[in-house]
């Protein structure tokens, strides 16, 4: 992958910044525009391989020169000296800012992310009452709560207290807010007299497989936790949506407002146990995750300074 980075130098560190990057291996097409205006000083303009990119960001923070970065798709022409593309390739290294800056951007808990999490329960609670598997996929999917989960995982790597409090304070509001719409929505249900034949019997598999965690919720929650920070470092976003489908808060939430609404004390115990289960697990593993990886990239030495420092932009 190759990064574009645009940053705008004082005059006064412009020759320090562009010596600097320029000895620096994997940087290329370096620009330089004088006199530019808001703000002022020089334009400073090229592209850097993901595996140098660390490196370089490093410097421009020694430097105190904030910098815009944005993936780059495709060069041409391509590079006619570029390997063959082989059965097992070298994974390249993590660009750290990148990571965090995209975790970060998903850490805002505006309204909308509220009203998803609603809107994922009641998606989820139908699927609950008529059993079907397809509206507890949908509902998994729709869903935003990872981007809090694993920015409090991300806060507990980098002992950020305020995304921690603001990470967990937002978990607990949208899921409170799910739980007591889905409870208001079975009580209509139930007032009503629309409740599915089958659930009214007490055949409820879909039910039945999100009260009742086990060996295997722990198992699925800690390779989806694992899967989540490979596919966030290694910009993998289908394997992101897998991490998605794969672990049960939005239908566990929904089921806890359901059981409440029909009087079904021990499946809300085990639907709360398995909200509490997956949330808990997919934090610990987040934040052991990434700091796993980046001691690993330290230790093959090709991360660049990036992996022990902070990493904002």
């Amino acid at each position: 992958m190759t990064l574009h980075i645009r940053a705008v130098s004082p005059p006064g560190a412009t020759d320090a910044l562009v010596t600097a990057v320029a000895a620096i291996e994997g940087v290329a097409r370096l620009v330089v525009l004088p006199g530019a205006h808001r703000p002022e000083g020089d334009a400073v303009q090229f592209d850097v391989t993901s595996s140098a990119a660390n490196a370089v960001l490093a410097r421009l923070r020694d430097l105190a020169i904030p910098a815009d970065v944005q993936p780059v798709d495709t060069v041409l022409p391509a590079d006619p000296a570029a390997p063959a593309p082989r059965l097992l390739a070298r994974d390249q290294p993590p660009v750290w800012a990148l990571v965090e800056a995209h975790i970060r951007n998903d850490a805002v808990y505006a309204p909308s992310f509220y009203l998803l999490l609603v809107f994922a329960g009641l998606i989820a609670a139908t699927g609950i009452l008529t059993n079907s598997q397809i509206l507890i996929v949908g509902a998994m999917v729709v869903g935003p709560e990872y981007g809090a989960i694993i920015s409090v995982a991300l806060g507990i790597d980098r002992a950020e207290r305020t995304a921690i409090t603001s990470g967990l304070l937002a978990l607990l509001a949208g899921f409170t807010a799910a739980i007591l719409v889905c409870l208001v929505f079975g009580l209509c249900v139930r007032g009503l007299g629309r409740t599915p034949h089958l659930y009214s019997t007490g055949l409820r598999p879909v039910s039945d497989l999100i009260n009742s965690p086990n060996l295997f919720s722990v198992i699925v929650a800690v390779v989806a936790g694992l899967t989540g920070v490979v596919s966030l470092t290694g910009s993998r976003a289908g394997a992101l949506v897998g991490v998605f489908i794969s672990v049960t808060t939005i239908p566990a939430a929904a089921e806890i407002g359901l059981s409440a609404a029909y009087g079904s004390w021990s499946e809300l115990t085990g639907a709360l146990l398995q909200l509490l289960l997956n949330v808990v697990l997919l934090i610990a593993v987040g934040a052991g995750g990434l700091r796993l990886q980046r001691r690993i990239w330290h230790r093959h030495g090709r991360g660049g300074r990036a992996e022990s420092a902070g990493t904002r932009l």
